[in-house]
């Protein structure tokens, strides 16, 4: 579907290709899509992906969002990217640690050294409750 065909798809063209989204066409509609319905007509569906290409696309998310390659970042720059794809869930795939350290230029020592130091204490804290 061309960007001329409706406003809706223009719109949420970003959301899908940030969700590793795909936009199509009603009459591409299988069972799972999400239906884009505007004014009481589909006008196109949502197709999300499984977790083929999940790291991939949140690689490409958090590159965008940084600026620069995963590679090229700033080690502090590298440990927020961390942090974020630690909050994304990204380590919870496998071989996670191993796919973001190849893309970080690290090794995954590195990325467990970054992911403890998050889980670390600010110095003059307690870890226990109030």
């Amino acid at each position: 579907m061309s960007d001329t065909e409706h406003p809706v798809w223009r719109m949420l063209r970003p959301v899908a290709a940030a969700v590793g989204g795909e936009l199509l066409s009603p009459a591409e509609r299988k069972p799972g899509d999400i239906p884009l319905d505007f004014e009481g007509e589909t006008v196109g569906v949502l197709r999300l992906h499984g977790l083929d290409g999940a790291l991939a696309r949140l690689i490409e998310t958090i590159e965008r969002e940084l600026g620069d390659s995963l590679e090229s970042l700033s080690r502090t720059d590298k440990q927020v990217a961390v942090r974020l794809m630690h909050e994304r869930g990204a380590f919870l795939l496998r071989k996670g640690v191993e796919d973001v350290a190849t893309a970080m230029g690290v090794s995954r020592i590195t990325i467990y050294n970054y992911i403890n130091a998050m889980e670390q204490p600010a110095p003059g804290t307690t870890n226990h409750p109030a």
